[in-house]
């Protein structure tokens, strides 16, 4: 009698890039014969369906979450243009209190929920821990899909700080990091504690996985620890890539020229003031720009001849084609870029962006520039020396040729389906 196929159960946070990653690694859980189906919440309907897999979402709370989730990210764009330890207090502490808010919410009906879908694991790509999920016995595998630094180290900089690791300012922006997030962190553990879960360490919110740990870092921006993680139950994926439709670039008036690919995020869009004055200086550069403005296209009136906009693209498939890629420092950008063999110009907002920045410096795969305090002339010479270099390219390509032999979508799939037949 043929064995039943195994069902696997995503269930990746309430943003884009979490729940895009997810998908790269559900292709391949269904290319290998698994059934993987998605936890989600309501605000991202039909998103995993479109893909043709299978959802099932957590009863509303409040609202929609993504939409809850956007709003927020609105009201704090402003906090944006401080520096990371400047977030701390505006940004970052009401974050994790919102995060905190999802996981509490969540409790009940993801309980009932895994009751009844019984997968046979979980994939979590989150930041933070569900006691539904910790206490059904079912084994959970965590993604990290921010920066390696989500997991500390005395050799690895602070988490959200975009420091390097021997930063003398890192003792003080850690004991920050610990007090601003320390209402919401009390709060956790005592959530945690009514579900008969321990607490968690200062600052934490989310435990390894006793079962397995997927990092996306890909090599050549992996960082060496003082503390090494086990290899058997911390797997470094090279990036975990889903696959796209095609994307054919458009014609443009201006003619040829390289062609750069601006896309800051499904919340960064919202920065319409950033990318207008972004669209004024690529006017009067010699390259081709396809830029992604998520739901605000009607907000743009007159766009220059070498610039197409657009509200959503196939973003692996762009990235592909490009010279370069203008980018907030997401975790799925940074490594779509590193995938492709593709330059980064970073110009980061928040979270895990400060830290992919600063690294992509230090490994000599891209540039980092300020959101706000940029000059037009900057933007045009960072531009041109990204294009203009040459070793880094070759660099950059090399790296891709080695990712391609590994696909993290690919070991990602292997990993989960062999924790099964242990």
């Amino acid at each position: 009698m043929a064995r039943a196929a195994p069902t696997i159960a995503l269930f990746p946070e309430a943003s884009f890039g979490a729940a895009l990653n997810c998908v790269g690694i559900a292709q391949m859980l269904r290319d290998r014969g698994a059934r993987p189906v998605f936890i989600c919440h309501p605000g991202f309907t039909g998103l995993f369906a479109d893909y043709g897999f299978a959802e099932h979402h957590l009863p509303a709370a409040g609202g929609s979450k993504a939409d809850t989730w956007q709003d927020f990210v609105r009201r704090h764009l402003p906090h944006f243009n401080l520096s990371p330890a400047e977030q701390l207090d505006t940004y970052v502490a009401p974050t994790w209190q919102a995060i905190v808010d999802t996981a509490i919410d969540a409790e009940e009906g993801l309980g009932d929920l895994l009751a009844r879908l019984k997968p046979d694991a979980v994939v979590l790509d989150n930041v933070i821990m569900f006691p539904a999920l910790a206490n059904s016995g079912i084994p959970w595998v965590r993604v990290v899909s921010c920066a390696e630094t989500e997991l500390p180290d005395p050799d690895v900089p602070p988490y959200l700080s975009g420091l390097a690791a021997d930063d003398p300012s890192r003792a003080s922006f850690e004991a920050h990091y610990l007090q601003a997030v320390a209402p919401a962190h009390q709060r956790f553990n005592r959530f945690r504690t009514e579900c008969g879960l321990p607490s968690l360490p200062a600052g934490e919110f989310l435990e390894p996985s006793p079962w397995l740990n997927l990092l996306l870092t890909p090599a050549i921006v992996k960082r060496e620890r003082a503390n090494p993680l086990d290899p058997e139950k911390f797997v470094y994926l090279e990036g975990c890539v889903r696959s796209e439709g095609p994307f054919d670039p458009p014609e443009f008036p201006s003619g040829e020229g390289p062609l750069v690919y601006l896309g800051f995020g499904s919340l960064g869009a919202s920065d319409v003031d950033l990318i207008e004055r972004m669209l004024s200086v690529f006017a009067t550069f010699p390259a081709r720009f396809v830029v992604n403005v998520g739901g605000f296209r009607e907000a743009y009136r007159a766009v220059p001849d070498n610039v197409y906009l657009d509200g959503w693209f196939p973003q692996p498939s762009v990235v592909a084609q490009c010279d370069l890629f203008i980018h907030h420092g997401g975790n799925n950008s940074f490594c779509e870029a590193l995938h492709f063999g593709v330059p980064s110009l970073i110009m980061p907002y928040c979270w895990d962006g400060h830290d992919n920045a600063q690294r992509a410096v230090e490994a000599g795969v891209g540039l980092r520039l300020d959101r706000s305090s940029w000059k037009p002339g900057q933007l045009v010479s960072t531009m041109k020396s990204l294009l203009d270099d040459d070793a880094m390219r070759q660099r950059l390509r090399a790296n891709a040729a080695r990712m391609a032999q590994t696909p993290g979508t690919a070991r990602a799939a292997d990993c989960v389906l062999a924790l099964l037949s242990r």
